[in-house]
């Protein structure tokens, strides 16, 4: 049957045997013919043009030569035995070096005969030379070249190396596998995507992406490939989608009810901006539509989330159900019950809050509250997933930023209810569109692009370490106008010690410059116990310090209007999406702030691009954008779906025509025919079939 020669196991193939075998799935996930098949070439290199050895310059990654080989001598004793050789044509001479296999090399090798060899040129002491080239006589080598002139480039281990599977061992075995495929490789596409997009074969792409014979093929095998990748990435996150949609009703907010009207009318704090609006317009038309609503709701810091979660509580608590709330740390919890518990001083609204720090008789009394009904608003940490915490009728779970709690995680939350509650997962991350479409395919997805009036735009700095005395200067300025002062220095888990001992040399220079009884410092790390951290975020927060002086803890979680500086210490060891939301800490009163970036000299070009993006823009998406470009998509995405952004060849900064494209078609095929049922979408329905018997199952989360 067409299709099996994919499934074949890979000791099959020519050359690989039961020891390869091992070695591949250990170190590869290599186990079948597809597998190797779509373990694509990293880059290619042009072999089709012979240089001469004068015109060697240290720029060449690679150099095909045409020559002869003299003067072999072995150098060295044991372990540290080395082959040189010379190797000349008419322009000049250059060293061939070989450090292993020296014995079957010198024997195997002639003087005098005429060779190609293959390598990358290295210049010592002002002389080029070339370790471990390819070598082929040039006669076997003009008979049995491949009939490509471009090279493929494959990535390996030390220990596929060791047992001759670098590169030049992929080339052979994909050379054996391609010579087999012919008329094998069954097609996964209508014809009507093909015509329309002009798409190669998917055997056609196969063969050309491993062994073009230009540039043009490797474009047109791309082409398909990425369209193949992100087109069913596409089908697999929006049929999860429906089947939720069919499968997972959800209680009906049929009301608009007296909560929600009192607070909108009577209790808001300031007007709605017209994005936060649209979102709550969006979550209305959700949770009366008889569907359980999953929606992924982005918005900048400071853009107004929470009380578009509050909104939303309103909606579940007037149609008789609970709301809870689940936060990654103590910290953000208790930030957003003290800020939820301000909100609702004025309204007969019954709110509670469990963390890890709750002691047994608070979780008893609280446990029975929850269960009768009498708790209507429940904020927590994950210790809201324990299994003693049983709701009496929970109707909507608002995840705050979502991208710290795994899958299985939140689905034992939703699980708490018989009739799946409304979820609403927020971030304040700012996720490149790009990126959402994938990631977060299967969600519905709302944005706050605005922020509420009267916020300033946070003015950020870039200083180095000789400007220190400036620096002193200007938080004194701004501790003078009654302003706070936030100093954060990096915590990265491989150097906690390291970290801890910047942060400590920090206070006792900021303690001489800042004396006391004039000033008041706090200080706050990951290796303090609670009750200590939080005693110094109080202090800070009551204003009894003008400076606190911490570490990335108070990345998130922490609201203090006053606080109008955000110094950022080694700012160059942080990733951009982090120093945005560091700066998100100030700019949350009504005064003009600032965020302070201190780097040293020595920065990477990377790191220069991070500064001067954070100085140049406080939109958190153009500086996702920026992030991705970066970085990349892997350290965005959080670990939580990692199978669905394992792209073998699609990149998502450079393919996104290609991405809305696929999502447009997969949307569209959708609609027409949900269960693809037509024949002409019958290798599109094998296809996705067999993927979805690969693949972890999302529908069933949010």
């Amino acid at each position: 049957m067409l299709g099996r020669f994919l499934d074949s196991p890979i000791k099959y193939l020519k050359g690989v045997g039961p020891a390869r075998e091992k070695q591949l799935n250990t170190e590869l996930k290599i186990s079948v013919f597809e597998d190797l098949l779509y373990y694509f070439p990293y880059r290619y290199i042009d072999r089709s043009k012979f240089y001469q050895v004068s015109d060697i310059h240290h720029e060449m990654p690679y150099v095909l030569l045409r020559g002869t080989i003299s003067n072999m001598q072995t150098i060295g004793m044991g372990k540290g035995m080395r082959l040189s050789a010379q190797f000349y044509d008419e322009s000049g001479t250059v060293e061939l070096l070989w450090f292993r296999g020296v014995k079957w090399i010198k024997e195997n090798l002639k003087s005098g005969k005429e060779y190609v060899i293959f390598g990358r040129p290295s210049l010592f002491n002002r002389r080029f030379n070339i370790a471990h080239p390819e070598v082929e006589d040039y006669e076997e080598y003009q008979k049995n070249q491949l009939k490509v002139k471009l090279m493929p480039l494959y990535s390996s281990t030390d220990k596929l190396r060791k047992g001759n599977l670098d590169s030049k061992g992929f080339v052979k075995m994909l050379k054996n596998l391609v010579e087999v495929m012919p008329n094998q490789i069954p097609e996964i596409l209508s014809q009507h995507l093909i015509e329309k997009y002009n798409l190669v074969s998917r055997e056609k792409a196969l063969r050309m992406i491993h062994f073009p014979s230009d540039s043009k093929e490797i474009l047109l095998a791309q082409k398909r490939l990425k369209f193949d990748e992100l087109f069913f990435i596409q089908l697999l996150l929006l049929k999860s989608k429906l089947i939720r949609a069919h499968k997972n009703s959800g209680v009906v907010f049929k009301e608009v009810g007296k909560n929600f009207n009192e607070f909108y009318h009577k209790h808001l704090p300031f007007t709605l901006t017209n994005a936060q609006k649209r979102v709550i317009k969006e979550i209305r038309k959700d949770v009366g539509s008889g569907h359980q609503m999953n929606r992924l709701l982005q918005g900048d810091v400071g853009s107004g989330k929470t009380l578009v979660a509050l909104m939303s509580m309103f909606l579940a608590i007037d149609n008789g159900f609970q709301a809870c709330m689940m936060a990654p740390t103590e910290i953000l919890a208790n930030q957003h019950y003290q800020g939820l518990n301000e909100l609702l001083k004025d309204m007969d609204v019954n709110i509670a809050i469990l963390t890890g720090s709750s002691t047994k008789k608070q979780r008893l009394v609280l446990h029975e509250s929850l269960q009768n009904g009498e708790i209507q608003i429940l904020i927590g940490t994950h210790a809201l997933i324990e299994d003693t915490v049983k709701f009496n009728k929970l109707g909507m779970v608002i995840i705050d930023e979502q991208h710290r709690f795994g899958v299985a995680q939140r689905a034992r939350l939703w699980k708490k209810a018989s009739v799946p509650p409304h979820i609403l997962v927020m971030t304040a991350t700012p996720i490149p569109r790009t990126l959402a479409m994938t990631l977060y395919g299967d969600l519905d997805y709302s944005v706050i692009d605005e922020l509420p009036p009267g916020r300033k735009d946070i003015q950020t700095y870039h200083f180095y370490d000789k400007d220190r005395l400036k620096l002193f200067g200007f938080m004194k300025k701004q501790i003078a106008l009654g302003r706070q002062v936030y100093v954060v220095y990096p915590l990265i888990q491989e150097s906690e010690t390291l970290d801890l001992k910047d942060l400590e040399d920090g206070y006792e220079s900021i303690s001489r410059a800042f004396p006391k009884p004039k000033y008041q410092l706090s200080i706050v790390h990951g290796k303090m116990k609670a009750a200590a951290k939080d005693f110094e975020m109080q202090r800070f927060a009551k204003g009894e310090t003008q400076i606190m002086i911490a570490t990335t803890v108070i990345e998130v979680g922490v609201n203090i209007p006053n606080a109008s500086v955000m110094v950022i210490e080694n700012a160059e060891r942080f990733g951009l999406s982090q120093l945005h939301q560091l700066r998100g800490r100030v700019g949350r009163g009504a005064e003009q702030s600032y965020c302070l970036l201190m780097t040293s000299y020595k920065m990477t070009a990377e790191g220069k691009i991070r500064m001067k993006t954070m100085v140049d823009t406080t939109d958190g998406f153009k500086i996702a954008d920026a992030d991705l470009k970066i970085r990349g998509p892997g350290d965005l995405k959080g670990t939580q779906q990692s199978g669905v952004l394992d792209l073998k060849i699609a990149d998502l900064i450079k393919d996104e025509a290609i991405l809305k494209a696929a999502r447009a078609e997969a949307i569209e095929l959708l609609e027409s025919s949900p269960g693809l049922q037509s024949p002409e979408n019958n290798a599109i329905a094998r296809e996705l079939e067999r993927k979805e018997r690969r693949s972890t199952d999302w529908s069933s989360i949010s």
